[in-house]
């Protein structure tokens, strides 16, 4: 099965094309992978175009920053795969990790595959900052509160590593543009009764002075993304 790999991509010209190499590198794969430039004003683009475009399947790119959710719902419309795969643009996540992410779905054990970055097993790299402790914390208590709302048993709610057949996809219509992409979808699937299978997996964390872009209010905003969507019909 064609599996197509969705980058959202943002400010990243130290390791765009690191990590596209080891997307590559992932070579028992039949795969496409879609890059999508959310409105880079470094030099993101230029190293996408004249350094890495034999590294990619197709390139997305507009202008304007409008968020991980946008991109990924460009990316995932012009995809041409019956498996989808959400990976960051950075070096948090590993691409090792896409034959244990993709086995309990080609093994017809689920639809829907997270990786846990709190799972027993896998490498993990965690900064022993005060900033990424919180986020630690605040990781942990949204995932708490995910699965309250949506009756789910997750251990990481909110991992990048997102996978899944895309004629699940297709019965939910996805909105939002930023980082609420990930409670959105999550709570979907809880609405569709689709049950989601963890493994865990690798994690290299790196701090905001490294390129991290997740801040304090888009926790909040995940908060308020999680009850709006337990609520509304769509």
């Amino acid at each position: 099965m064609l599996v197509s790999i969705i980058i959202p991509i943002y400010n990243e010209e130290k390791i765009i094309k690191k990590l596209l190499k080891k997307v590559n590198s992932t070579k028992k794969i039949r795969k496409e992978i879609i890059v999508i430039n959310d409105g880079s004003t470094d030099n993101t683009l230029k190293i996408l175009k004249k350094d890495c475009k034999k590294m990619y399947t197709k390139i997305i790119s507009y202008k304007k920053n409008i968020g991980k959710g946008y991109a990924c719902r460009q990316g995932i419309s012009k995809s041409r795969g019956g498996i989808i795969i959400i990976q960051d643009g950075d070096l948090e996540y590993n691409p090792k990790d896409y034959y244990k992410l993709l086995q309990p779905i080609l093994q017809n054990k689920t639809n829907i595959v997270y990786g846990s970055r709190v799972l027993n097993g896998g490498k993990r790299v965690r900064p022993k900052t005060l900033s990424f402790k919180v986020r630690i914390f605040a990781n942990h208590f949204l995932t708490f509160l995910s699965n309250i709302l949506n009756n789910q048993n997750l251990t990481d709610a909110h991992t990048c590593y997102k996978v899944f057949k895309k004629k699940i996809i297709k019965k939910i219509k996805l909105r939002e543009n930023g980082f609420n992409f990930c409670p959105e979808l999550t709570t979907k699937f809880s609405k569709i009764d689709e049950k989601i299978l963890e493994v865990p997996i690798d994690y290299f964390g790196r701090t905001v002075e490294e390129g991290k872009k997740i801040r304090f209010f888009d926790g909040i905003r995940a908060i308020y993304c999680l009850i709006k969507y337990k609520v509304k019909s769509s």
